[in-house]
């Protein structure tokens, strides 16, 4: 277990609440069938910027990282404006590896990860809600992509054998865990010796105000639940990695100002690319 000696949970909200908010919102999202009313985590607020079309979801897309071409090699809706990065631009994935989306959501990271790693290769989706492992397995069908499997899990409780990982990537899920060091262990279980952490999510660059840190929908909309880059190292160290990096990006105030009406949350939050590596001969 991690030995950070920190509370769990970064917003002021219990863990079971916590990922009830989290559970609802994303199924609402995945019912409507695309980012709904807001972008990456919320209905009323904009938590990765707008999604109100498929045109300004492929914008926000584009904002974020992803390609032309990306966004055009994966047929029907698994794009759902969603993430604050591209973890694909760091993950630097090889023919024949097996990665590890962690909170896959309606899958779009997972089948870009599938087309870089081919037939050779495999690529597993969890995700707690039911509803985006459904969505996701349609659009796999949809794009025959037989390398990819969706499972129904939380990300603190992988569904995934020991050691059996070389890749483990994800977009801005992270935040949402009231259980951050569990989600650190649980990854480092997975992933084979010298196996790699490559994700995209938000970190804190300032104290949240305190009427957001108790907000359930702040929580849910990826603003009250980040960590501050130190707290994020000890907990990567804590579970056993190396070589850790976090990088944040000085232009996601783009995006990142107009996730909440009441707050210019750039004030405080900043997305960042954050890199780690398992030792040689550790286990897991």
């Amino acid at each position: 277990m991690s030995e950070s000696g920190q509370s769990p949970t970064d917003s002021d909200l219990d863990a079971r609440t916590q990922r009830d908010v989290v559970r609802e919102r994303y199924a609402d999202i995945a019912r409507d069938g695309n980012g709904g009313d807001g972008g990456c985590c919320s209905t009323d607020d904009s938590c990765c910027s707008p999604a109100e079309t498929p045109t300004s979801t492929a914008e926000t897309a584009r904002q974020l990282g992803y390609s032309d071409a990306e966004l055009d090699s994966v047929d029907g809706n698994a794009n759902l404006g969603l993430g604050c990065g591209n973890p694909q631009a760091i993950a630097s994935l090889d023919a024949g590896e097996s990665v590890l989306d962690l909170g896959s959501g309606a899958g779009f990271d997972c089948f870009l990860a599938a087309q870089e790693v081919g037939e050779t290769g495999r690529v597993i989706g969890v995700d707690m809600t039911p509803e985006m492992v459904e969505k996701a397995r349609a659009t796999a069908s949809e794009n025959d992509a037989s390398n990819v499997d969706f499972r129904l899990g939380e990300i603190e409780h992988l569904p995934v054998p020991d050691d059996s990982i070389d890749v483990i990537i994800s977009n801005c899920v992270v935040n949402l865990s009231p259980d951050k060091p569990q989600v650190f262990d649980e990854a480092f279980r997975v992933l084979r010796p010298d196996g790699r952490l490559a994700i995209s999510d938000v970190v804190l660059t300032a104290a949240v105000p305190q009427d957001v840190r108790v907000d359930p929908d702040a929580v849910a909309s990826c603003v009250a639940g980040a960590s501050t880059i130190d707290r994020l190292e000890a907990l990567l160290v804590d579970a056993g990695f190396d070589s850790v990096t976090i990088s944040p990006n000085d232009d996601s105030d783009a995006f990142i100002r107009d996730w909440d009406d009441d707050y210019d949350v750039s004030e405080f939050l900043v997305s960042a690319t954050i890199t780690a590596r398992k030792p040689e001969g550790a286990d897991g």
